[in-house]
């Protein structure tokens, strides 16, 4: 499954991490160090919201980063308001 890019996703998929640190810490699933890579909270935050059904989960073949990283960016554009700038 090859996703087609959404634009800007670059910078959606950071708006992602930052809303999906805040939303597992403060859920209190989690605390991440200032050490941990942004692959690592890619990958967790994806966990986290496939277990408390906010995203559909990949098929086992295709849970890989890139996309996960893709499958983020898709939540954090449903989050946003349609006149978000990330979504113009």
């Amino acid at each position: 499954m090859s996703a087609k890019k959404l634009k800007n996703e670059h910078e959606l998929i950071k708006e992602a991490v930052r809303v999906g640190t805040k939303y597992a810490e403060k859920r209190g699933a989690v605390q991440f160090d200032p050490t941990d890579s942004q692959d690592d909270k890619i990958e967790y935050i994806y966990k986290l919201l496939v277990h408390d059904q906010l995203i559909q989960p990949l098929a086992k073949d295709d849970i890989d980063l890139p996309n996960m990283r893709h499958k983020l960016a898709i939540w954090i554009s449903k989050q946003l308001p349609e006149d978000h700038p990330l979504l113009q």
